[in-house]
């Protein structure tokens, strides 16, 4: 990427009469000198210490509406497709150990190839004896609106505590695989492509130790030899014996309030990287590729793609209460962590955040991929708005989006829900205290959902309210996974709710704009082309979109791209980012289908 480039940062914080602090090249070797500061700026701000990283941040005043049209509506028809397990993820009324608290992520993945996404659900546990039918669930999608339980037949339904999802052809058979994290071993869920899959992660060499709690992976091709590696992260060190129970110590409360204790006063997580050796195991290179030099924080959601624009695929991973990471790919088998140099470690002024979710998209057109982070409540979002050479700049409160301050936030996409050509962004809910319900006051456990509409001047603006009855819903969620469920050209979503059955937010467009549906086939690089970035051209404007393995909160969307083409009926041309770095055009494509691009097909030096 260059000239490698620090940040520096200037805090002032009252508490030392107002003298300047300056906070500059902290990497994963200064990461205590990070959290010392954080723990300073806390005080000043008059926190009382509890387990979570939070602000207390007001919400930004609202810009007026801008009055333009918005014909996106969603309805939750969960129940009506088939969609009504309930999930299980510790207590329903209160939660005494902080492993019940984080829920579990979803996926929308074709595992038979029929063109219609599946719908994924991991399924968690409970410190007493679970319910012997708890188990992780697959629905197949009929293609009219249905879904079939498909769980048993397929060899899905897999028992313990379930985390995170990711998925990715490993094989390179034609068939997603998935891979499902847990509190305990690790699950590979081979796709034999005969409608079953078989599990092997131990036969694979990635169950881990089987006392490990796992929670974000990615697959990810980041040595560009055509086979899937895989990422891994953990959220804490938990040994129930060794927790003590709500209001046991400073890091067991919150406002004053007994509650369970964490993460903050326990253990951190870790990283692993396993590459493919491409006869269907993997090699644990944690070590080796430096990904084990970085310590100190409680990882969650884990993204994979080119966040440096050097042609190689880069990790994201955001971090609860502690610096988020962005793991550098060095084009040599190694990575260095460098979250606090490129402005994605911390909040703008500083402060690290509670770190759930992520989303990647280009949401001002600038053909950059940026990032939004969730965080814990009393805390804005982060929009990181991608500089270049490995910069990012937080934009959230210039952008609009520091409206809502107030919810814990978890699952997030970029999306564009109304087909005109801009990402908007939809995030979930949901506090992790579930006794706040018995507990007087304007927080509660169950929280709506909040969409941005995309303004397209590098603005966005809340219209939650008029989004549709599904925004508006009050549930504690979690996992978000989005794609066009029922292939008619606009982007739905799937959601976990704790202690509930899913939803299923379809998006009923009513407009006359366009669209189009890009998959890829990877020849020479991996088949599912995870790590690729596909750029449109129409209507004089052009798109960037990535291939994904996990993001939003360890949750899988769509592996297709989808690009609202607004007034547009066709797409000029399409370069594709091949994740071997060759780089090919395709020439013009109608809008209104879904179309698969095979590497080796296009012409060789898109622009």
């Amino acid at each position: 990427m260059g000239e490698r480039r620090s940040v520096r940062r200037r805090i002032s914080y009252p508490s030392t009469g107002g003298k300047i602090a300056t906070v500059g090249d902290v990497t994963s070797n200064g990461r205590s000198l990070a959290r010392g500061l954080s723990a300073i700026l806390l005080g000043a701000a008059g926190l009382s210490p509890q387990g979570v990283s939070t602000r207390n941040a007001a919400a930004e005043a609202r810009a007026k509406l801008s009055g333009r049209p918005f014909a996106v509506s969603f309805t939750d028809v969960a129940s009506e497709a088939g969609l009504r397990v309930q999930s299980l993820a510790g207590g329903q009324s209160s939660h005494r150990y902080i492993v019940e608290a984080n829920g579990t992520g979803v996926a929308w993945v074709d595992f038979d190839n029929d063109g219609y996404l599946d719908a994924f659900l991991v399924s968690g546990s409970r410190i007493e004896s679970p319910p012997a039918d708890v188990g992780n669930r697959l629905y197949r999608n009929l293609g009219n609106g249905k879904f079939r339980d498909v769980t048993v037949a397929a060899g899905a339904g897999q028992r313990g505590w379930g985390n995170g999802v990711c998925a990715g052809d490993f094989d390179n058979n034609g068939f997603t695989d998935l891979f499902v994290t847990y509190r305990g071993p690790n699950v590979l869920l081979r796709n034999t492509g005969k409608g079953r899959f078989e599990e092997i992660a131990d036969k694979a060499g990635v169950a881990g130790d089987g006392k490990t709690w796992h929670t974000g992976c990615t697959f990810l091709d980041y040595d560009r030899d055509g086979n899937l590696d895989l990422f891994v992260t953990s959220y804490l060190e938990f040994d129930l014996k060794k927790v003590g129970l709500p209001g046991s110590d400073a890091h067991c409360r919150w406002k004053g309030m007994p509650v369970f204790c964490g993460p903050r006063g326990l253990p951190y997580g870790r990283a692993w990287l396993y590459h493919n050796r491409s006869d269907g195991t993997f090699d644990d290179v944690t070590v080796k590729s430096r990904v084990a030099e970085a310590t100190g924080f409680y990882g969650f959601t884990a993204v994979a793609a080119d966040l440096t624009g050097d042609g190689w695929v880069d990790i994201y991973v955001a971090s609860d209460s502690t610096p988020s990471l962005l793991f550098r790919n060095n084009r040599d088998g190694t990575f260095s962590e460098i979250g606090a140099e490129a402005g994605v470690a911390f909040s703008e002024h500083g402060h690290e955040q509670g770190g759930m979710g992520v989303a990647v998209g280009d949401y001002d057109g600038d053909g950059r991929l940026d990032l939004v982070k969730t965080n814990f409540a009393g805390d804005h979002s982060n929009l990181y708005r991608n500089l270049g050479k490995g910069i990012f700049e937080d934009v959230v409160i210039r952008a609009g989006m520091g409206v809502n301050p107030f919810f814990v936030a978890w699952g997030v996409g970029f999306a564009d829900f109304d087909n005109d050509g801009w990402p908007d962004v939809l995030q979930v809910n949901g506090h992790v205290y579930p006794e706040l319900e018995a507990k007087p006051g304007a927080e509660r456990y169950r929280n709506p959902r909040i969409l941005y509409r995309n303004l397209g001047n590098g603005r966005f603006e809340d219209l939650s309210a008029a989004a549709g009855p599904a925004v508006l819903a009050e549930h504690s969620s979690r996992g978000a996974a989005f794609g066009d469920v029922d292939n008619d050209g606009d982007v739905d979503a799937l959601v976990m709710n704790m202690g509930e059955p899913p939803s299923l937010l379809r998006n009923d467009l009513k407009t006359g704009v366009h669209w189009i549906r890009i998959g890829l086939e990877g020849v020479k690089s991996n088949r599912s082309a995870i790590g690729a970035q596909v750029v449109v051209d129409a209507g004089g404007r052009k798109q960037r979109q990535a291939v994904l393995s996990q993001s939003s909160f360890l949750s899988q969307n769509d592996l297709r791209l989808q690009f609202g083409l607004g007034a547009a009926e066709r797409v000029d041309a399409a370069d594709v980012y091949w994740p071997n770095g060759s780089v090919e055009r395709f020439g013009g494509m109608a809008g209104g289908q879904t179309v698969t691009l095979k590497e080796g097909s296009g012409k060789e030096g898109g622009k």
